[in-house]
């Protein structure tokens, strides 16, 4: 709070001059201004934080024959279609051999997370025993080290689940985000954002809404 004040001095043999009034500026309420929007700032910058999801895409390869084999029992192909539609089959879908039967589900703990944790089981397993050792003190080693170990278990997995998110035309952004963090919170090793297959859109159009 600031003040001005001003004081007149008695003049010798005068006679006394009627005191002004104390000219007084009260700041406080410009400063509780400035705290609150100071404070408003700081936390709408907070929350306004750009999300962003970083992934790494192979280059496109035209040389079908160089492209690696995936072993058809262990592929679990997701297929993202408009309206929040999501489906699944395991395998390959061959033209020339009976098409799979697409496997309707949802973005629930108990549609998709729980599909992908029961073909995930044993790597999921090992990863979360881990951290509980690490959380409870039966394993100390720094944060790198753990992160290099889990990154490992990943590498060396050779029974999990390898997924193909292969999303629609009109599959939605947040519904190709929203498998892509299933995968992360399953701890999937491996999966891929693959296109659909022209026998796969068949399947999809086919599919019951």
């Amino acid at each position: 709070m600031a003040e001005i004040i001003q004081e007149e001095k008695r003049q010798k043999g005068g006679k006394k001059r009627p005191r002004r009034g104390v000219a007084r500026v009260d700041m406080t309420p410009m400063v509780d201004l400035m705290a609150l929007l100071l404070t408003f700032f700081m936390l709408t910058t907070a929350f306004n934080k750009p999300k962003i999801m970083v992934i790494t895409m192979p280059e496109k390869d035209n040389k079908p024959h160089d492209q690696p084999k995936i072993d058809a029992k262990r592929t679990l192909n997701i297929l993202l279609g408009d309206s929040d539609r999501v489906y699944y089959y395991m395998g390959i879908a061959d033209p020339n051999k009976p098409l799979p039967t697409l496997i309707k589900t949802n973005f629930s703990k108990d549609g998709l997370r729980r599909l992908l944790l029961e073909k995930n089981r044993a790597l999921f397993t090992k990863i979360v025993d881990y951290k509980s050792a690490r959380a409870k003190g039966r394993i100390v080693v720094a944060d790198t080290t753990a992160e290099n170990y889990i990154k490992q278990l990943k590498i060396d997995d050779n029974v999990g689940p390898i997924v193909l998110i292969k999303p629609d035309v009109k599959a939605k952004y947040k519904d190709v985000v929203a498998t892509i963090d299933e995968m992360s919170i399953c701890n999937i090793a491996s999966y891929a954002i693959v296109d659909l297959s022209p026998t796969e859109k068949d399947m999809l159009k086919s599919a019951p809404r």
